[in-house]
Formats: structure tokens, sequence, C-alpha cells
């Protein structure tokens, strides 16, 4: 093979070849296949609405809904995306729905993943963020039938945190999603009008209260009758995507679904 034949990026992997975030071996990405096999590819199954596991005997199934997936960036969707399953509901999303419709999780924030995200968001290891972005992705093409979104809007961060991390990791990880699904992102269409503090610092009993009114929609008129969807890298309580998937409700989008690389466990 000749030089004039070599891409960039191959150029680019001889002279300044990666580690692997987790193991620290060599690899071509982030995250050696090794240890995105062992730790980032293990399905289960999950509520359709929350995202938090389900037991071995199923849920209620969910209400079957027309398929709207959007052809991907220069290539159709997966043929499993054009199902009709859109899965089960947990008993506590039956009892009191949340706002949002669905979520998708690409995996539990466990060890050794949970230490990925710490690199991101107090790192500042953006390489981290499209990778995070491709498993979401793989998360999307596992639910058949899931209606994709016509927009996605990360979770803003206030003005004093923003300020002090100098990115918001949310943001990081929508821009290469939206790319991968084919739709457009809107980095300022959720507006944090609340510094509030932040969740994981704040007892589980009043994270719906910490939260409450914190956001405002920026554009409402492109929110109205629209499929939003949000996106950031961990889902703990879901109070703050529940608190921003109402805001959105309440200046008429039509469906709110969440795009978590992460979940936690419940009780945790």
């Amino acid at each position: 093979m000749t030089t004039r034949y070599l891409s960039l990026r191959h150029w680019l992997r001889m002279l300044m070849p990666s580690m692997c975030a987790l193991c620290g071996g060599g690899c071509d990405d982030v995250v050696c296949d090794a240890c995105k096999e062992a730790y980032a590819e293990v399905r289960q199954m999950r509520c359709g609405q929350c995202a938090n596991p389900l037991a071995e005997i199923p849920s209620l199934p969910r209400r079957r809904e027309p398929n709207l997936a959007l052809p991907m960036t220069h290539e159709k969707l997966d043929p499993r995306l054009r199902g009709d399953d859109v899965g089960h509901i947990c008993g506590t999303c039956l009892r009191d729905p949340p706002a949002f419709d669905a979520t998708i999780a690409a995996v539990d924030y466990a060890i050794p993943l949970d230490q990925l995200v710490l690199q991101l968001k107090f790192g500042a290891r953006l390489a981290l963020a499209p990778w995070f972005a491709r498993q979401i992705r793989d998360a999307v093409l596992a639910r058949p039938g899931l209606p994709l979104p016509d927009l996605l809007c990360p979770v803003p961060l206030g003005p004093g945190r923003l300020v002090e991390r100098g990115f918001n990791q949310a943001l990081e990880i929508a821009r290469p999603l939206a790319a991968a699904l084919g739709v457009a992102c809107h980095p300022a269409l959720a507006l944090r009008t609340l510094d509030t503090p932040a969740q994981s610092g704040v007892a589980p009993s009043v994270r719906a209260r910490n939260v409450r009114g914190a956001f405002a929609v920026e554009d409402p008129d492109l929110v109205e009758g629209r499929h939003v969807g949000l996106v950031d890298d961990v889902m703990t309580s879901g109070h703050t995507l529940g608190e921003l998937a109402a805001t959105f409700k309440r200046f008429g989008a039509a469906r709110v679904t969440n795009f978590v690389f992460a979940r936690t466990p419940p009780n945790r």
C-alpha cells in the first residue's frame, strides 16, 4: 500500500497510538475491543420508559407505536429498528408515569465504566464523548421500533458550573450522537434558569425539589408538536430529566425521549 492511499486517521494512529481508557492496552479507539465486549456490550432487559433493569419475568407490554425512525447519515438504519416492539414498562413507571416517554441507556453506571464518566466530566477527557455517543447509538439500534426524535437537546449546565468546568459534557455527547442519528442538535434549546446544587450531592429525598422550576425553553416554536431527545452522561434518580421533560411538555412537545450513556442502578 502506498502512502497516498493511507488515510489521515491511519497516520494519526501510527504517530499517536492510543491507549485503552480502561485497561491501558494499545488500541485504535479510546476503549479496546476486549474491554468493550467485557463491560459495554452486556444487554439486559430494561424498562422502556426509565431504563431501570427489569426482572426476568417481563412487565406489561407497552402499547405499540408507529415507527418514526429517520435515516442515519448516509445509511439506512439497522433493519432491527423497523420493528414495532417498544419494550416493557416497569411497575414504578406504570404506577407513577414520569414526564418523559422513553429512555435509552447504553450501560449501567458501575465499575469500571463509571470511571469513564468521571474522566470525561472532571478530567476533561473529551475524546470519550464520541465513544459514549457510539454506545448510545448501538443501544438505539437494539430497541426495535423506537421512534427517533426530531431534534436533540443536551441537558444544560448552570452558568456557574459551566464556567468552572469549561464545557458541558452532555453537549459533547449530543453533537456526535446527533450526527450518528441524522437529527439536528440544538445546544441552547433548554436553559437552566436556576443554578441548583449538583444532584449527586443532594439527598435522594430532595432531588425532585432541587430541580423544580430549574429549566426554561429558549424557542417554544421549535418544540411544539415535536419529539425532543434529551442527552446526558448519567441518569441517576431521573428527576433532572423528568423536570426537563415536563418543561418541554408544557411548551407543547409531543414526545420526549432520554438518551444517556449510563444508568445508575436502583437504590444507589
